[in-house]
């Protein structure tokens, strides 16, 4: 069977001297301890998963100056892995109460799917920057129009989607997928507060060029896109079809962890890592 490139993340030079000035800082042959880091999957993520690089983590707070944002969020997921094989139910938000759900044991065995967890932490990892683009979109024969949009607004990504050459949709649809599975994991409080007010419960009223939509269609468009994904003969080239449609069937599994992320590690430090 084909690999994909989430199977597992590779650790950049810095990624290494972290780990290794962290978990092992009297170790003589460092040379020799990171190149069994590179090639010892099980020896990569005992270091990744120990208790002082996590506390490292969580601790300092210019993290990204020391660690990609790729193995950031590898160490936060496997964290949240951890944490939830110990625990019987997640919270979940319904009005003002946060009621339990027995779901703990079936989201911590959804990431235990180590190309799962490496997705994630790669997705997470691609909304630190965000990137805006121009391009030129042919309306009719002779009629050309610059469109320019961010890879963080959902509404320019599904227009674009609808009128992208067949090889390009499959980097749309995954980001439009992405985008809205990181919405309900990471902001799901932005998700409510844009669609009604927080106090009267009333609806927010739509202008021109602000589309709003209910925190649960996020959901539908993002089960929707992965769907697309995972149909797509890129995908299927590049050994993605398994994520995108396990993402796909499990929306709701993978918006668990990043809800507890958001909930348990970074509540005061979204804004800042996400911008």
């Amino acid at each position: 069977m084909s690999r994909s490139r989430y199977d597992t993340l590779r650790l950049t030079e810095k990624d290494l001297d972290f780990l290794v000035e962290t978990t092992s800082p009297g170790v003589i042959d460092k040379i020799r301890l990171k190149e069994i880091l590179r090639e010892d999957e099980g020896f990569r993520n005992a270091f990744i998963e120990d208790e002082k690089v996590i506390r490292r983590v969580m601790d300092e707070e210019e993290i990204f100056l020391k660690i990609s944002p790729n193995l950031f969020f590898e160490i936060l997921l496997r964290k949240v892995s951890k944490d939830l094989k110990g625990a019987s139910y997640t919270l979940e938000k319904m009005g003002t109460l946060k009621v339990p759900i027995f779901d703990a044991k079936s989201v911590a065995e959804f990431l235990s799917r180590e190309s799962l967890l490496h997705y994630l932490a790669d997705m997470l990892s691609s909304f630190t920057k965000v990137q805006t683009y121009v391009v030129s979109v042919e309306l009719k024969e002779g009629t050309w129009e610059e469109i320019r949009f961010s890879d963080f607004d959902l509404f320019s990504l599904m227009a674009l989607a609808e009128v992208a050459d067949e090889p390009y949709r499959l980097g749309l649809y995954k980001r439009i997928a992405d985008l809205c599975l990181f919405i309900l994991g990471m902001f799901p409080d932005y998700a409510e507060r844009d669609y009604r007010y927080p106090f009267s419960g009333q609806l927010r009223p739509e202008f021109r060029g602000k589309v709003r939509i209910p925190p649960d269609q996020y959901e539908k468009e993002g089960k929707k896109f992965y769907k697309l994904a995972a149909e797509h003969q890129g995908a299927k080239e590049t050994a993605l079809s398994e994520v995108f449609w396990a993402l796909h069937e499990d929306f709701e599994k993978a918006r668990k962890p990043l809800n507890f992320i958001s909930d348990h590690y970074l509540r005061q430090r979204r804004q800042k890592l996400f911008g």
